[in-house]
């Protein structure tokens, strides 16, 4: 099955595509969420082969996926590829400047299936494709609208309090 989200963010692509490979930041708003997440590599820079483990609770079960950073072209393009009990997945993050100040970001998943229940549960997703359509825009839309606010913050004028 697979799933694309594009949003318009106003920030300049360096801007998100740095903002996008802060893997720290993503790691901790993660286990905000309730998961668990574990580096797996000894890497020190932003490079393919960057690897986590994720552990989570989905649909009342515990969940593991490797996640690993399969490609990197700056500032246009992030490619991951994940891998799980049930399913392989990929995502893209393509990242287009349309202006100095506007990129449009475009977002594809991807995911296959292993194992016949697993085909399965991506059958009753493809069904239900508007609604996952949905939340998959939902997100990626919260997303670029934090990207954009961390950019006005940084382009805000030291001591322009409110009266």
């Amino acid at each position: 099955m697979k799933v694309t989200s594009r949003h318009d963010i106003d920030a300049p692509a360096a801007f998100v595509f740095e903002t996008l490979t802060d893997f720290d930041s993503w790691e901790r708003s993660a286990m905000r969420r309730g998961a668990d997440v574990v580096r797996t590599d000894r890497m020190t820079a932003v490079a393919a082969g960057l690897a986590w483990l994720v552990r989570f609770r989905f649909r009342g079960k515990e969940r593991k996926l490797a996640v690993r950073l399969a490609s990197i072209d700056a500032p246009a393009r992030i490619g991951f590829a994940m891998e799980g009990a049930l399913f392989d997945a990929t995502s893209v993050i393509d990242l287009m400047e349309l202006g100095p100040n506007r990129t449009r970001l475009v977002m594809v998943g991807e995911a296959k299936p292993k194992t016949l229940g697993a085909r399965l549960m991506l059958q009753s997703l493809r069904l239900a494709r508007a609604r996952v359509q949905r939340q998959v825009d939902r997100r990626v839309a919260a997303i670029a609208d934090e990207i954009t606010d961390r950019y006005r913050a940084t382009r805000r004028p030291v001591g322009m309090g409110v009266r």
